[in-house]
């Protein structure tokens, strides 16, 4: 390969060359939507080529990054990074200009310097990439008092069995497409620009359905049959703003948001040996269509203050869905943007099956932690799902053409 900026990268703070090695890369995540239905929630998408699958590209620019309210597609893929020691804010800000040379490419099916196998961005399938900072590049010299106040770990839950190898990490960087390939590819190069700068620190990946499986903006399932993420609010609804995007505090942080991930394996053996009527119990929704019990259609109002026949609550007091409920929660609301994973059998022979939960929200503290203390205290649910990774990121806003990734932190 001739010089290139990738090789340019390896010069740190001081100019010495910085022995970093890129981590090697395990698989892909998913997140369900019709072929073609990709398009920015912050800015017009790009043209696709007629009769193409997988041609739609989206664009990376605008007031905030592409990936969060952007339509979800197949797959996601998200990378958690640890800094190496020698970088600071400078070297920092150095990474984020490559990261962000990488979306702008990426993202149009342009592939990057010295890219080995460019052929493989030619169909970019609604590439969305989104960038997060973890707690610790707020520690570091000229960042310290910047850490916007919501942006705070998960305080354990009784029900969580946190393994550090799901956990933590100083950056982020979420790949989201309709085809694994892309996804695949994208994550390889980014994780290669990034080896002077940071580690990989863990991987995940996940899915919803196959590219055309169902109608464009149907709900997706997750591997309990569920329809998962009923309750999010799409970003025309008039209260999006305030769920998702910073108004403000600190000022670098306008139009960005926080991202949570955990990993949530789901008992699916013993889950399925439950009665159909009782998975809808424990769920409060009707299995085949999502609609609440007693009611017809997915998205109708949860009845919380109906009776069955013999007096008890028709949606059951610990059911997830009542619990989960904005009524139920001082009108708490978060952006799900959950996928499954499924990475075969674990060493007891039971299913290493289950939800890479992913949320946006303008404030953790505020609004993730309170619900999901709620849920961990009498969630019918619990019985079958454990937390085995969580993670929280500050994503930066988004950025133009002449700008980059965090460049109102950093410049």
């Amino acid at each position: 390969m001739s010089t290139t900026r990738r090789q340019a990268l390896t010069v740190l703070v001081s100019g010495a060359v910085a022995a970093g090695a890129a981590a090697s890369l395990s698989g892909c995540t998913d997140s369900a939507g019709a072929v073609g239905s990709g398009s920015s929630g912050s800015a017009s998408a790009g043209t696709a080529s007629a009769g193409v699958v997988g041609s739609t590209r989206v664009s990376p620019f605008g007031e905030h990054q592409a990936g969060i309210a952007t339509p979800a597609p197949a797959r996601v893929t998200v990378t958690a990074f640890t800094l190496l020691p020698k970088v600071d804010k400078a070297a920092l800000g150095r990474l984020m200009r490559v990261w962000s040379d990488d979306v702008k490419a990426f993202t149009q099916g342009t592939p990057g310097d010295g890219d080995p196998a460019p052929e493989l961005l030619s169909q970019p399938s609604s590439l969305t990439i989104t960038v997060g900072f973890g707690p610790k590049v707020f520690t570091l010299a000229g960042l310290t008092g910047q850490q916007p106040a919501g942006l705070v770990e998960v305080p354990p839950m009784k029900h969580d069995k946190l393994e550090d190898r799901w956990s933590g990490g100083d950056l982020v960087v979420q790949v989201c497409a309709d085809d694994s390939l892309v996804i695949s590819h994208v994550t390889r190069r980014i994780v290669a620009d990034a080896a002077a700068f940071a580690t990989v620190r863990w991987q995940q990946s996940g899915f919803w359905r196959a590219n055309g499986v169902g109608k464009k903006g149907e709900t997706g399932r997750n591997l309990m049959g569920q329809v998962d993420g009923t309750g999010n609010l799409p970003p025309s609804d008039p209260q999006f703003a305030g769920v998702v995007w910073s108004a403000g505090s600190p000022a670098w942080f306008t139009g960005g948001s926080m991202m949570v991930v955990r990993r949530i394996r789901m008992q699916l053996d013993t889950w399925d040996n439950l009665s159909r009527d009782k998975q809808e119990a424990v769920i409060g929704r009707k299995l085949d269509t999502g609609a609440p019990l007693g009611r017809q259609n997915e998205r109708d109002p949860l009845p919380l203050d109906a009776k069955d026949d013999k007096g008890n609550p028709l949606i059951p007091a610990d059911s997830h869905a009542r619990l989960a409920n904005p009524n139920s929660n001082a009108g708490l609301r978060i952006l799900r943007r959950a996928a499954n994973y499924d990475d075969g059998l674990a060493a007891d022979g039971t299913a290493d099956s289950g939800l890479l939960f992913i949320s946006y929200q303008a404030d953790i503290a505020k609004q993730f932690v309170p619900i999901q203390q709620r849920l961990d205290a009498s969630d019918a649910l619990n019985k079958w799902t454990t937390a085995l990774g969580s993670a929280v990121f500050a994503v930066p806003p988004g950025f133009g053409a002449d700008t980059w990734i965090g460049h109102t932190l950093l410049a």
